[in-house]
């Protein structure tokens, strides 16, 4: 579970980075959340403070994003 929660975080990091670009905000709602979220449950059930710690900084930087782009653009 370890490994499947890293993968879903590094898949969220290149939905995030496509997200940063200028009126690609919304792909972090389909990009990025979903992903990073699952790996994060993932890492809590597999009780690995790393790939936790790392798809919460995922989480957390998207929704930076959307918060300073009004959700969506």
């Amino acid at each position: 579970m370890r490994t499947a929660s890293i993968l879903l975080g590094i898949l969220g990091l290149l939905g995030l980075f496509a997200g940063f670009l200028p009126l690609l905000g919304w792909v972090n709602w389909f990009a990025t959340l979903p992903p990073a979220l699952l790996g994060l449950l993932l890492g809590v059930l597999a009780r690995d403070r790393g790939a936790t710690t790392f798809n919460a900084v995922v989480i957390g930087l998207a929704a930076l994003r959307l918060l300073l782009g009004g959700g969506f653009f």
